[in-house]
């Protein structure tokens, strides 16, 4: 199972929000924004990807969700490799909520937003929410896509993105809404990062799920 850090709810959790990080960070990485969301009832929880070569960065091992081959993100996709970890992120779920039935929130950062994407379509108990920040679609997925239409999902993509392009996160979003799925998308005038307008409108999103309040 996926090891992970917590951030326990300062009052009983009705949440479970799972953070998913970027390429070579771990879960330390969205901690952070977690805190600035001043959201009462959530339990973060921020799992560290597996350790891998990742053929983009000359074969180093980091953590990483999945395998990149090239700046092309869609070329020689490493389907097998998100489907494991959007598995893995499936048992993670499944063992935090061993004790209770906690509605789930899926939110991913670059390649954490993808695996939250995937593992989103390839089904999820009780998930009531996806977040995408910087992140898109891969290919192999557009077949499960028709399984997000009951599941409202944010996206939030830099306009100025060097690293996964604005027009390919915009293209997702629109295709996720061709679907009808509840679609929000949010733009912002920033490179491949989080910016804290971002961390706001996400914390107004999920506002909008009944048992939160904002922190004092």
């Amino acid at each position: 199972m996926l090891d992970y850090l917590e951030l326990p709810s300062t009052e009983t959790p009705r949440i479970l929000m799972l953070w998913l990080h970027g390429l070579g960070a771990d879960g330390y990485d969205l901690e952070p924004a977690a805190e600035m969301l001043g959201l009462k009832g959530v339990r973060h929880v921020f799992p560290h990807a597996p350790v891998r070569p990742v053929t983009i960065n000359g074969g180093m091992a980091m953590r990483a969700w999945y395998d990149i081959a090239g700046p092309d993100l869609q070329w020689r996709e490493d389907a097998e490799g998100m489907r494991a970890s959007a598995l893995q992120v499936h048992e993670l779920a499944e063992e935090l909520r061993k004790n209770s039935d906690l509605p789930v929130v899926l939110a991913g950062f670059s390649q954490g937003a993808v695996i939250s994407l995937v593992a989103a379509a390839l089904g999820m108990r009780n998930l009531i929410g996806v977040v995408s920040m910087s992140g898109y679609i891969p290919r192999f997925l557009s077949p499960s896509l028709a399984a997000l239409q009951g599941v409202p999902v944010l996206m939030m993509h830099g306009e100025q993105d060097e690293v996964i392009p604005f027009a390919m996160g915009k293209s997702s979003g629109e295709m996720l809404g061709e679907l009808g799925v509840a679609l929000a998308w949010r733009s912002y005038a920033m490179p491949h990062t989080i910016c804290q307008q971002e961390i706001q409108d996400l914390a107004k999103w999920l506002l909008s799920f009944p048992g939160l309040n904002p922190g004092a």
